[in-house]
């Protein structure tokens, strides 16, 4: 980076080799309360304690994918706070970059089962204030941001606060030496509201990463792949998730399409975020587009087939075997619950194996 921004004012060396890793994520992680049963959130009696967080999810799921990871954040200096930095810690993600506020407390959420893309759930959640939007240039260990091969970041953090959208202007910026920028463009209309224009942020911030993920349900309503393309040729990798159909990569001026696996789905938060994280695992690998892509799929099925927004990871071994596939055999996958530890009863899953184990 050069030295016209706050972000410069760390010393080069600042990140040395001992403290550098494949992949930093920066945002807000929240205690996730789930509930014990069906039902409207008046109605639940119980819930379940749990994380939640699209970049410390994504940490998560590289971390235990085998990856070395780095979480920045902000939590509060409470018992929340101290769940989620043992929490996602435990994962194995390195969590000595997160700060802890003494006057803002830890963000929580309450959620019932169901599909946040559809809006058949609830979801009430308690952030206003909370550490995390107190993110901002001053705020926020600049060595660790520069001290990944990848820098992950997703469109929640800039709706939290202007500071933590000025800090992503910062971290988007196109300076000289930064790491590899992944952005997921994660647009929540509802954190957006009195925040300014949302989509128009997100479609600016968007044009200054190397890899982008959106959705096409959020993908500025423009439609075709082709079109969301056409908008933002400014990334040299842009992922347009096109849902139960696949999802299509552009690298520069060539467009590969996967299909999404069939899945027996039990929720679908979360999802994305491990798509996210298959991507760049395979990104890291220097696997070619097609196999990013399907890494993306796997990983999404893991999440897919759990209550909860984190999941074990296939093994390696296993998902590249999967990965590997003829697309006859892909097409034929079908995923349910167990299927990423072996407890499953998955016979297309073992026929496709079988298929990748025979000349």
């Amino acid at each position: 980076m050069t030295a016209d921004g706050p972000l410069a004012n760390a010393p080069d060396d600042a990140a040395d080799a001992a403290a550098r890793v494949d992949v930093v994520t920066l945002g807000e992680s929240m205690v996730t309360f789930l509930p014990s049963r069906p039902g409207r959130l008046a109605d639940v009696p119980s819930f379940d304690r749990a994380i939640g967080g699209a970049e410390s999810n994504v940490a998560c799921v590289l971390a235990a994918a085998g990856h070395s990871v780095r979480w920045v954040g902000r939590v509060g200096a409470d018992g929340f706070g101290d769940h989620l930095t043992e929490a996602i810690g435990s994962y194995g993600v390195d969590v000595t970059a997160v700060r802890r506020d003494p006057d803002r407390p830890t963000g929580v959420y309450f959620r019932t089962a169901g599909d946040r893309a559809t809006d058949a759930h609830e979801v009430a959640y308690y952030r206003a204030g909370s550490a995390a939007s107190a993110m901002s240039p001053d705020t926020v260990d600049r060595a660790a941001l520069r001290s990944g091969r990848v820098l992950h970041l997703s469109g929640i953090t800039p709706a939290l606060s202007a500071g933590c959208l000025a800090l992503m202007r910062e971290l988007t910026a196109r300076r000289p030496g930064r790491p590899l920028l992944s952005f997921d463009v994660n647009y929540r209309p509802g954190l957006w509201r009195g925040a300014g224009a949302g989509p128009e942020v997100l479609l600016e911030l968007a044009r200054g990463a190397d890899i982008v993920f959106v959705g096409d349900d959020e993908a500025w309503g423009l439609g075709s792949p082709e079109a969301v393309r056409a908008a933002l040729p400014e990334p040299e990798v842009l992922v347009v998730k096109q849902g139960a159909t696949g999802a299509t990569a552009f690298h520069r001026n060539d467009a590969t399409f996967v299909p999404s696996l069939h899945v027996d789905v039990v929720a679908a938060v979360g999802a994305g975020d491990a798509f996210a994280a298959g991507f760049l695992s395979a990104t890291l690998r220097h696997l070619p587009p097609r196999d990013r892509l399907r890494h993306g799929h796997l990983m999404a099925a893991a999440v897919l087939t759990v209550p909860g927004d984190l999941a074990a990871p296939p093994a390696r071994h296993h998902a590249d075997r999967l990965a590997a596939l003829d697309d006859e055999a892909w097409g034929r996958l079908r995923l349910g619950p167990g299927w990423t530890t072996g407890t499953g009863t998955d016979t297309d899953r073992e026929r496709a194996e079988e298929e990748v184990r025979t000349p």
